[in-house]
């Protein structure tokens, strides 16, 4: 007996709605090809930033791991570059250029942009602004020195033209197998991977084998250029701490999480603890001091309140307030490249010092 399919599965409730929003889809890949073409033919203008640039971004919408390839960025290349990060600022209440001070909050630059500054601040400089264009002669005019600009989340801000262009690949959700808006979680065509310079797949097993490795290569170069470098990662989990930013241990806990996809760190709070309840949030959710009180209330029987180091930035001055930073903790996450690690690096030498040092040796 022959099975309905869409697109070559079964036909579920999800990909009924992704065939009914189809003809929305293509009009809106179609929209995005001819925004595309306009810049690749510049007939659009799209503005190089006075700093040597990195771009780190995705085709698809939220939760690839983009922040935590932000931070490996800068630890990698702090120690000789000096850089400054820059970030739209995404759910923040503030507009236009803003620099990231000790008396920020993520109300005034976002959640991501203040979790790089109460990790980075001493080493780096951090600014939102909506204008990434702008946002990079203003961080020019204040910190000329500082030479090499990492972009969050830019990789469609076709207005600015970067040196380098990393594009993230979630291994639990690659590109190469969704759509555009509205059916499909695509803020472009697939064709728009042919700008990486580098492709890294993220949240990758870490057992993930050769012939698995070789396969997913070979679909995203079916959408990038042959040469194109493709590495793979996994998510590294430190040691529980709280918000007073000390190691801790426990064994029951009370889960809450205010991010894109929070399926994977809850099956890794569950690997490590008892759990005993869990709240979710929408992305980049702003939370009051009602809800860290009922989280409290409601977390009577655990030994604490276990949350991501995104949501922390934004608990942590509630949970102050109301004298309970002992009972909140957070798991500390980085991106880990495993065997591409050497490989990972000697490119970053290769397309980003190599380049910025003889360009700051011309000047």
């Amino acid at each position: 007996m022959k099975k309905n399919t869409f697109r070559g599965q079964p036909i579920t409730e999800r990909n009924t709605i992704q065939w009914l929003l189809a003809p929305f889809s293509w009009l809106y890949g179609q929209l995005m090809e001819l925004r595309n073409f306009g810049y690749d033919r510049q007939l659009l203008k799209s503005f190089p930033t006075p700093q040597f640039s990195v771009v780190v971004g995705n085709l698809t919408v939220g939760g690839t791991g983009k922040t935590p390839l932000v931070e490996y960025l800068v630890r990698e290349l702090s120690n000789t570059n000096q850089i400054v990060a820059l970030s739209r600022g995404y759910g923040r209440h503030s507009r236009g250029f803003v620099l990231a001070s000790p008396d920020s909050t993520a109300e005034e630059i976002g959640d991501e942009p203040l979790q790089y500054y109460e990790k980075f601040g001493g080493k780096i400089k951090v600014a939102v602004c909506e204008d990434r264009v702008k946002g990079s002669e203003m961080l020019h005019e204040r910190f000329p020195h500082h030479e090499l600009l990492v972009l969050d989340d830019a990789y469609q801000h076709r207005a600015l033209r970067a040196d380098r262009y990393l594009l993230l690949n979630d291994f639990q959700r690659p590109f190469y197998q969704d759509y555009p808006f509205p059916g499909g979680r695509l803020r472009e065509n697939r064709g728009g991977a042919a700008r990486a310079d580098a492709v890294i797949t993220t949240k990758c097993p870490t057992n993930l084998g050769a012939v698995r490795r070789a396969e997913i290569q070979e679909e995203i170069l079916r959408y990038c250029h042959p040469a194109t470098p493709c590495f793979f990662s996994s998510v590294r989990y430190g040691t529980l701490r709280n918000f007073e930013n000390t190691e801790v241990s426990a064994r029951s806990v009370t889960l809450v999480a205010g991010i894109a996809r929070p399926e994977a760190f809850i099956e890794q709070v569950r690997s490590q603890f008892t759990l005993e309840d869990v709240s979710l949030f929408p992305d980049h959710h702003s939370y009051t001091a009602d809800e860290v009180q009922e989280l409290l209330n409601n977390a009577k029987n655990a030994d604490l309140i276990l949350t991501t180091e995104k949501d922390k930035v934004k608990l942590r001055p509630l949970a102050e307030k109301a004298g309970a930073l002992r009972r909140f903790g957070y798991i500390p996450i980085e991106i880990d490249f495993g065997r591409d690690t050497d490989v990972f690096r000697t490119w970053l030498r290769q397309n980003v010092e190599v380049p910025l040092h003889d360009r700051s040796a011309s000047t």
